[in-house]
């Protein structure tokens, strides 16, 4: 059993660890409130650019041709290039947050036959991608922490160059949700857009009737308007909806932690007590022997004073 300096300097050294996992995760919950705010102001924009690309797939004309109404369905699947689009964190202490992102990303690759290049946000994703030797094909060098609209557009921007000139025939975007106090990756594709499929594949009801919808100058040139807007906002919202995961899996993670300090503690402080009321009965135990020693030295004594007087 360790003696009283080392669970002594055992609680210190929790105590020192349980300032600074306390400290984090308060930090983190002042983070998770913000990145909450930023997710609510997202969510309008996103829900009225999903409707207006609704909108705008239903009065299509027929005979539009542009590359977002492509299915590139009838692509093989081993010959089909896959993009992934990976939202990590710079750091770790966050649980699962990191790791549950990297193998949706590592099981989907592993389950797909064709060939397909990563897109990655993030320190960690970078770093665990480079240690097994899997290479990146394009690493956005900003943190994922506080997004922007502009860092949004930055990644769509890089995006659609490579489905403009086909060299990558889907996007898929890997990211992380909140559902209630916990979090979980979500693997969502990104283009083609099913969504404008799904609508032209839809009847309308009938005797509904569709109101009058002009497109200017052309239905192809609305589509190179929004659809870029929309693929910026759908990328936006899953950088905050990342940004504010992060913060709520390390606020857990933290209070996670502090509440095993807190067992820790209890537990070494019982041990530390009952070392020390060990050793203070030792020193009692040693005091009373020394001093009945004592006592009957001083008996003996006193006896042979008296034996040699008689004498």
């Amino acid at each position: 059993m360790a003696n009283i300096k080392e669970i002594r300097d055992r609680i210190d050294s929790v105590n020192q660890t349980r300032k600074i996992t306390n400290a984090m995760y308060l930090i983190s919950s002042t983070k998770l409130r913000k990145a909450k705010k930023m997710l609510s102001e997202t969510e309008p924009f996103f829900y009225a650019s999903q409707d207006m690309i609704k909108s705008v797939a239903m009065h299509l004309p027929d005979g539009v041709d542009n590359i977002f109404l492509e299915t590139r369905g009838d692509i093989p699947e081993e010959k089909k290039k896959r993009g992934y689009i990976i939202i990590t964190d710079d750091k770790g202490l966050a649980g699962s947050y990191n790791h549950n992102v990297v193998r949706t990303v590592e099981e989907s690759i592993a389950a797909f036959k064709g060939e397909w290049k990563l897109f990655v946000i993030g320190e960690i994703g970078r770093y665990h991608f480079n240690s097994q030797n899997i290479e990146i094909e394009e690493f956005f060098s900003f943190t994922p922490q506080n997004p922007t609209l502009h860092r949004a557009r930055k990644i769509a921007a890089e995006i659609l160059d490579y489905y403009y000139e086909r060299k990558i025939d889907e996007f898929y975007i890997v990211f992380t949700t909140m559902k209630g106090v916990t979090s979980e990756a979500r693997f969502e594709k990104l283009l083609p857009l099913d969504i404008i499929e799904d609508v032209r594949k839809e009847a309308p009801p009938a005797g509904m009737m569709l109101e009058e919808f002009r497109m200017d100058p052309s239905p192809s040139a609305v589509l190179d308007n929004i659809v870029p807007n929309y693929i910026t906002g759908f990328i936006y919202g899953a950088l905050v909806e990342s940004f504010c995961s992060a913060h709520n899996s390390r606020m857990m993670a933290m209070d996670s932690a502090n509440k095993n300090a807190d067992k820790m503690l209890g537990t070494l402080t019982r041990n530390y007590n009952t070392q020390r009321q060990a050793m203070i009965t030792q020193e009692i135990t040693e005091v009373v022997s020394g001093a009945k020693a004592l006592k009957r030295a001083k008996e003996i004594k006193a006896r042979k004073m008296a034996e040699a007087q008689n004498k």
